[in-house]
């Protein structure tokens, strides 16, 4: 049964969309598969704009929690991260990422899930010490952060998260 015929509605990606990229072939193995650690990158980059954006300053990845890879990727694939703000505490947040990928030359290709991870940012000053998160932030916890991420990352966006030209 294919994703079209499912009688189940389809899977979204959770969160808004942060980062686009086309796979290319630099980002190989001999075999011409995607390398995970770039995947993996792609996901740290994306995860950390968000978290740069809601912490308002410096931040730096301290874990990611367990990713599987659940489809390849391949040369030629459009690759999403989505992430959205799962938990802020006093220095730190959690975002949930998910890489998405789709076919670049089928105008008719069904998004897909490839993989999937917890990232957790620290907050840091100029000196690279944790800092606060802002008080605003840190108030209104998980709520604040997902609707800060709605005005507007990387220009604005629709409620969807889609960009806006």
């Amino acid at each position: 049964m294919t994703e079209t015929q499912n009688s189940s509605p389809a899977e979204e990606p959770a969160g808004r969309l942060i980062l686009r990229t086309l796979a290319m072939p630099e980002n190989t193995n001999p075999q011409g598969d995607m390398f995970g650690g770039w995947i993996l990158g792609q996901m740290d980059l994306g995860g950390a704009i968000l978290a740069r954006e809601l912490a308002r300053g410096r931040v730096v990845t301290v874990a990611i929690d367990k990713m599987s890879f659940i489809a390849p990727v391949n040369v030629g694939d459009i690759v999403c991260c989505y992430g959205r703000c799962v938990h802020v505490g006093h220095t730190s947040l959690k975002i949930h990422l998910e890489i998405w990928v789709k076919k670049l030359e089928d105008a008719n290709a069904v998004r897909r899930k490839v993989t999937e991870a917890g990232f957790t940012y620290v907050a840091i000053d100029d000196d690279g010490k944790k800092r606060l998160l802002p008080e605003s932030l840190r108030a209104a916890g998980t709520d604040a952060a997902e609707k800060a991420a709605g005005a507007g990352i990387c220009g604005n966006s629709n409620a969807d998260g889609t960009f806006i030209a």
